[in-house]
């Protein structure tokens, strides 16, 4: 007669298991579509240039002379466009499952539920994490000086806002039946969220009703926790952001909430 399964092994075989095959799948699946790869990284990059060397004049930011001085400012928000442009990409995958059967046979198996949120979720957070970490190398270019501390400080964070970004992502793509509606879903909050972060203009210059958004917006707090990190290495930082507690609270917090909402969407009953 066989033994009973200890607590370790359940979780090993429903969870731990299903989680990380799921989100190696994620990764190889994202991986061999190059343009999936292309759109997520070219995209962000090529709006950062061209806001940068079109409007650079145009935008008085604090410590930043001219253009060179807006790429500079305009570093630390191409970095979380490009965790969400990746996190979206990563999230559609969720809907093309469900079309194909696939997400159908993972529910009905012994794995737990609440494993296909944290595989999908780690799945879409490393390839963000990875993608934005390759374009952190960039700073140097832009004047940015990266010291070993402020990198890795910086990753931290990084892993913060993508988790934060993909769980997101989830917990939108988990209830949309079509690819085109959760893109719909996805332009209308997602490119407004990183237009009111800080990303692209201080909050001091911004008017009252717009300052009240941006204190709403949890993309604010990470892209300020990035700007004080990279600020140990000569980035443009700016007094009117929230201090580097209160965006890695608020931060980690919108993570923990994202990934909670994830899992209770997943493993709660049709």
């Amino acid at each position: 007669m066989a033994e009973p399964l200890t607590q370790t092994d359940r979780f090993s075989t429903g969870f731990a298991l299903p989680a990380l095959s799921l989100a190696h799948r994620e990764i190889i699946r994202f991986l061999r579509q190059r343009s999936r790869v292309i759109g997520a990284l070219a995209t962000p990059i090529l709006i950062w240039i061209f806001l940068g060397s079109g409007m650079g004049r145009s935008f008085s930011v604090p410590d930043a002379e001219g253009e060179a001085g807006y790429l500079r400012y305009a570093f630390t928000g191409t970095i979380a466009l490009i965790v969400l442009f990746t996190s979206i990409f990563a999230s559609i995958s969720i809907i093309e499952d469900r079309n194909e059967g696939f997400l159908q046979a993972v529910l009905v198996s012994p794995a737990w539920r609440s494993s296909i949120a944290a595989g999908k979720v780690l799945g879409a957070s490393f390839l963000a994490f990875l993608q934005a970490a390759f374009f952190i190398l960039l700073a140097p270019l832009v004047g940015v000086s990266l010291t070993i501390g402020s990198f890795l400080q910086t990753l931290g964070v990084l892993c913060l806002v993508a988790l934060g970004m993909s769980g997101l992502g989830f917990v939108t793509a988990y209830r949309t039946s079509s690819i085109q509606g959760f893109h719909s879903i996805m332009n209308l909050l997602l490119f407004p969220m990183w237009l009111l972060s800080g990303a692209l203009f201080p909050m001091a210059g911004a008017s009252t009703w717009i300052k009240v958004i941006m204190l709403a917006n949890p993309l604010t707090y990470g892209v300020a926790a990035l700007r004080h990190t990279l600020a140990s290495g000569s980035a443009v930082a700016d007094a009117s952001m929230p201090s580097l507690p209160v965006a890695l609270g608020v931060t980690a917090l919108f993570a923990v909430g994202m990934m909670v909402a994830a899992t209770w969407m997943a493993a709660r009953p049709d």
